[in-house]
Formats: C-alpha cells, sequence, structure tokens
C-alpha cells in the first residue's frame, strides 16, 4: 500500500481562479498476479472549491452550432447531414488542429500504434464531433428522424437481471452513447438510471447550466427512469440511493469519467498507453452482488445507423465468495483490467468516435518531481 501525494506543475497552478484545486494521491498499487499487471488506485480530493464561471469561451460558439443544427435537422433531408457536418468540421480545422492535435496524436499512437494515421483520424473525430450535436437537435425535431439502432448483448443482462440483484453498466465516452446507448436500452424495455453531474452537456458555465445543457438532459431523460445527480459534498447519499436501486434489481448507468468522483485508477492500455478509468463502477460490483458490463456505441453510418453493444458480464473468476460488503482493492483492480479490456476492443473499432483518451505518460511521470513534493493541483 502506498499514499503519496502530488500536484501538477507550477503552470497549471495559474489557471484562473474559477478552477478548483484538488489534491491527487495515490493510494495503492493492487497487483494482479495472474494478468502480471498492476492497477493503481488514485484519490482526488478537493482542497479550494471552484466557482462556476458566467459564461465560457465556448458558449457563444455552442450556441451558434446548437441553433445551426436546429435548422439543419429540421429542413434539409437525412442523407445530406454526414456531408453538411463534414464541411462545419472543416471550418474550424486549422484552430483544432492547433490547439487539440498534439496530445491528441501522442495519445492516440501510444494506443493503436505509431502505424496509425492520426491525422485522418483527428478528422473524422471533429466530424463525429459535430454529428454528436446533430443527434441532439434531430431528437428535438419531433417526426423527421428514425435511425436504425441495433443492440447487443440484451441476453446477458436480462439474464444478470433475473438473479435479483441488479446491474451496473459502465458506458464508454464514444459520440453516440449519451443519447444512442440510453435510447437503445429504453426501446429494449431496460429502464435505467443515469449516475450524472449537474454540469452534465454541453457547458460547465452558469450560462451553459441554464441554457444549452437542458436540451440535451431533457432528450436523455425521455430514455431514463431517473438521473441520480453527483455532488461532490454528499456523495454518500448518492452511494445509498444507487445500492437501493441495485437492491430493488435496478439498472444504473455509469459512464467512465474520471474528474466526478473521489477515487479513480490507472491501468496501461494498447501498446504503450495508459487509460484512467472511473473506480465507482467496479467498487459497487465488487461490494455486493449486482452484475457489471461494459456497453460502447457506435456510428456504424453517418446519421443513419447505429450499434449498441453490452459486453458478456465482467466477472472476475476470483469473484466468487468475494463479495461481502466490504471495500476489496483488490477484486475492483480485476475489475478494472476486464473494463479496460473491452474498452481497448471498443477502440481499435471506432477510434475516430471516442471524446476522451487518456495518455501516453502515466501521471507520475507526466507531473515529474511534484509526485514526491506533494501540495496541490489545479482541477
Amino acid at each position: 500500500m502506498r499514499l503519496l501525494k502530488f500536484a501538477r506543475p507550477s503552470r497549471t497552478a495559474r489557471r484562473p481562479s474559477a478552477a478548483g484545486s484538488f489534491r491527487t494521491e495515490i493510494i495503492a498499487d493492487i497487483p494482479v498476479p495472474e494478468r502480471a499487471e498492476d492497477v493503481r488506485f488514485f484519490s482526488r480530493k478537493v482542497v479550494r472549491p471552484g466557482r462556476m464561471r458566467r459564461f465560457s469561451n465556448q458558449d457563444p460558439r455552442e450556441s451558434l452550432l446548437a441553433a445551426f443544427y436546429l435548422a439543419v435537422a429540421a429542413f434539409l433531408p437525412v442523407r445530406w447531414w454526414p456531408s453538411v457536418c463534414l464541411r462545419m468540421s472543416r471550418l474550424d480545422l486549422k484552430r483544432y488542429t492547433r490547439k487539440e492535435f498534439a496530445p491528441y496524436a501522442d495519445a492516440v499512437q501510444a494506443v493503436l500504434g505509431k502505424q496509425t494515421d492520426v491525422r485522418k483520424l483527428f478528422e473524422e473525430f471533429l466530424a463525429a464531433r459535430h454529428r454528436r450535436r446533430l443527434q441532439l437537435a434531430a431528437h428535438l425535431v419531433a417526426g423527421r428522424w428514425s435511425p436504425v439502432i441495433r443492440l447487443e448483448g440484451l441476453d446477458g443482462l436480462q439474464a444478470a437481471l433475473r438473479r435479483g440483484n441488479g446491474a451496473v453498466i459502465w458506458c464508454d465516452q464514444f459520440t453516440a452513447q449519451t443519447i444512442i446507448g440510453k435510447r437503445a436500452l429504453h426501446e429494449a424495455g431496460i429502464e435505467a438510471h443515469q449516475v450524472s453531474v449537474n454540469t452534465h452537456g454541453v457547458s460547465e458555465s452558469a450560462f451553459g447550466v441554464r441554457f444549452l445543457n437542458p436540451p440535451m438532459v431533457k432528450v436523455e431523460n425521455r430514455f431514463l427512469k431517473s438521473r441520480i445527480v453527483f455532488d461532490r459534498d454528499d456523495a454518500y447519499q448518492v452511494t445509498i440511493r444507487i445500492q437501493k436501486i441495485l437492491k430493488a434489481n435496478g439498472v444504473v448507468l455509469m459512464t467512465n469519467t474520471t474528474h466526478a468522483g473521489s477515487t479513480f485508477t490507472e491501468v496501461s492500455i494498447g501498446e504503450a498507453g495508459w487509460a484512467h478509468l472511473a473506480s465507482a463502477p467496479a467498487n459497487f460490483a465488487a461490494r455486493s452482488k449486482a452484475a457489471l458490463f461494459a456497453m460502447s456505441t457506435f456510428e456504424t453510418s453517418p446519421c443513419r445507423e447505429y450499434r449498441a453493444v453490452l459486453s458478456p458480464e465482467l466477472l472476475p473468476a476470483q469473484a466468487d465468495g468475494a463479495r461481502d460488503g466490504a471495500k476489496n482493492m483488490t477484486l475492483q483492480a480485476r475489475y478494472i483490467l476486464l473494463k479496460r479490456d473491452r474498452l481497448f476492443e471498443a477502440l481499435k473499432l471506432f477510434p475516430e468516435q471516442m471524446l476522451a483518451w487518456s495518455s501516453n505518460q502515466r501521471l507520475t511521470e507526466a507531473w515529474g518531481d511534484d509526485v514526491a513534493a506533494g501540495g496541490e493541483s489545479g482541477s
């Protein structure tokens, strides 16, 4: 067991005061002998809460794009939608290439290999992000869009629910997951509860939370039984609510984001990459009898066909008899590796649709001597 504190480099500490400060600690490196791998667990605690900005630099642009794609969804034929998104993605290609391409290329090549055509992938990624905006607009314009959505792996989920202990579905951040993934489950008769944050959507500013995010939340809520809003100051109550849902044989959706909770993990992925995975889904599976599944949703034909994939149940061989309600980090580590395997397979299929890549370096390597120094880090 190890407990180290570290901070981001000094250049990060100069971020605007609106950003909160956090202390990140290495809790433990948990070995998984049968896989010859370790899983590193981190704790992320608030040192100074941030304040919500009134506006962000992206708010005007996102407002214009929202209005534009509403018009596209309302008036243009569906067959034109992919080309419109492609053209829109190329308008700011130089700016995004200057700001985002280098870290994107490093992360993608670390996972998929140096032979990957990262430039082509990046351009396809920008177009996929625009199609994600259009997915939202199309759901706001009633009666014009009927995409083909195929759900795979439903039998495994239904078999797990017949055991009566509930299920956690651990969702990947592909562009179609946010809305289409929930819709696929809803149309299959699965009433799911989504774990979320109060800034969920396209913007974390006060303006975004008030005006830009509600349409997305409203559309998602059509396909959910409830939304469990995560509050860092009241995590205990959220945990209790999730446990009650699982005990009632409910289905809980968790997206793989590492910033909302108080702990997360780091594990190797691909050729030389490092994935940062939330620990909460593995924790709920390890401490209860709830089944754990991974889910990825892909756009197989732009704006026309989608494929939502539920994995077989993630169940380590050593899980039998180990779920006694106590925190079991060794069992969590085994779940994390199973989830990593599913994520890697999904990335190889549709890498251009992944919204959040991890890193080509371990956090401790990227932050250098600050690992031993301790202190605070910007959010």
